[in-house]
């Protein structure tokens, strides 16, 4: 009677399997962080310069590069869509599980509101409108892509990821010819400690200019989130995650030394739209318009992207009880219909502040608490679970996942550096979300282990595909069984 109710449960909560290689997935990974050269990381100028900038970024690659490494490791031995929520409650039990996943899901529910705001000073760059409306036209039109199916998603994001890129080599090609190393370095010292022509901030800016620096990466450590959606989540997540993070190190170094050397730094760290404005500058006014064209391909690309990251987290939070259980329910093409809808509603009136640059404190805050607590489930899971099956292992082992664990530390105290005001109201939202969980949410769990969840999912989803094929058999006429049969998507 257990394994009915378990298929039940269970069949009213799948996701499309074997969607994605490892090149969707890479290009996942891109999609989730591209909108991150576009706009955002250039604010870090203003707070430490080129200099200090380009040191608060080489620190946060560092922290993005070792947490990626460490996350591969756990993707390949513990394929669940709910990625640090699942590695987590392998090594930290349901209570550190649920914590790490409600700092994703903090970031992933805070992170489009940013991009959002961002998408409409693109679109009243380009056609003089802007609010509310725009960022509503935009949610629901991309909700709506979502809930027609994950493989229309995934390569409907391929395709404008895929533009986004196109920008920003053109844009390179076009700044190269003006680069000069002086306009890197034309802000002004200031009077603070240690301030100088490479840190006109001092090292008080390089400590503020740590959340912008992460824009350039932030949510790339999202791939493993379409694990069950995977066709070989063992071999295709660790390679696609690995192959984003190295691609995004290459574009971050474009925009980051041509932009500034091109147009001057003084001019970038105030702008809203920095690709456009650098050509402007340097007269590609007619590219410019163009750029600024593919530059909203890559907000939206973004956008969309994190939108299914937090709809595949949802659903594996409340599939497994941590949040009400009908925000898991699948839609006939598998799509989790609630999971994306009701953090929508919420990223859409968080967006109606306007302030894209507090939502993405707020959303780097909740990033650096997950990055933090993924780091310590790697350490944990190598020290406790030495006989786990991996497919995969991170290089440097521990001390790998220790360094991204450190950094992501001084980087969450970057965001009180920068503002604390979304500092505190991060900790506020992460205090009610815990409070929901050890008032209900802890009393209402499916499974209770980790091991016993995987199992259940694994077991339940073998007898639900067994049934399938039975069902099948049973339809097909007799002359079929001498055909080949037809492999599903």
């Amino acid at each position: 009677m257990a394994n009915t109710i378990d298929q039940d449960y269970l069949a009213k909560r799948q996701l499309k399997k074997g969607t994605a290689g490892w090149v969707l997935l890479a290009g996942l990974g891109v999609s989730y962080v591209i909108s991150g050269d576009f706009a955002g990381w250039n604010f870090g100028l203003a707070e430490a310069g080129w200099g200090g900038f380009a040191i608060a970024a080489a620190l946060m690659a560092t922290m993005y590069f070792a947490l990626v490494l460490s996350l591969a490791e756990m993707s390949a031995a513990i394929p669940a869509a709910g990625g640090g929520y699942s590695f987590a409650r392998q090594t930290m039990g349901t209570t550190g599980g649920y914590l790490t996943g409600l700092a994703v899901l903090i970031e992933y529910a805070l992170a489009p509101a940013a991009i959002v705001i961002f998408i409409g000073a693109a679109v009243e760059e380009l056609l003089g409108i802007n609010g509310p409306l725009v960022y509503a036209v935009f949610y629901a039109i991309f909700i709506g892509i979502h809930l027609a199916g994950v493989g229309e998603a995934l390569k409907t994001m391929m395709i404008i990821s895929g533009l986004a890129v196109v920008a920003i080599l053109a844009t390179a090609v076009a700044l190269i010819g003006d680069f000069e190393t002086a306009n890197l370095f034309n802000i002004a010292p200031t009077e603070a400690a240690g301030a100088s022509e490479i840190l006109p901030f001092g090292w008080y800016g390089v400590w503020a200019a740590l959340p912008f620096a992460m824009w350039l990466f932030l949510a790339v450590e999202g791939v493993p989130l379409a694990a069950e959606e995977a066709r070989n989540p063992a071999r295709d997540v660790p390679k696609g995650i690995i192959g984003a993070m190295i691609f995004l190190l290459f574009t971050a170094a474009l925009v980051m030394f041509l932009l500034a050397g091109a147009a001057g730094a003084d001019v970038i760290s105030a702008s809203g739209v920095p690709l456009v404005d650098a050509l402007k500058a340097t007269g590609s006014g007619e590219l410019a318009t163009a750029i600024n064209v593919l530059g909203l391909a890559g907000l939206i690309a973004s956008f969309f992207s994190v939108i299914y990251g937090y709809s595949r987290l949802v659903f594996a939070l409340s599939r497994a009880g941590y949040l009400p259980k009908f925000l898991s329910l699948t839609s006939k093409r598998k799509a989790p219909t609630w999971a994306l809808i009701v953090p929508g509603v919420f990223g859409f009136a968080a967006s109606l502040t306007g302030e894209g640059d507090l939502m993405l404190g707020m959303a780097v805050v909740g990033a650096t608490i997950s990055y933090a607590l993924m780091s310590l489930s790697h350490i944990l899971l190598r020290l406790r679970r030495p006989e786990l099956k991996r497919p995969y292992k991170t290089p440097g082992g521990i001390l790998t996942s220790s360094i991204a664990l450190i950094l992501s530390l001084v980087a969450m105290t970057g965001v009180y550096a920068f503002d604390p005001r979304a500092f505190n109201y991060t900790l506020i939202l992460f205090v009610i979300g815990a409070i929901y969980f050890f008032a209900y949410g802890k009393r209402h769990l499916v499974a209770k282990s980790a091991d016993e969840e995987l199992a259940l999912i694994l077991d339940a989803e073998h007898d639900l595909d067994e049934m399938d094929a039975e069902a099948n058999t049973s339809t097909e006429e007799p002359t079929v069984s001498l055909q080949a049969e037809t492999p599903r998507a």
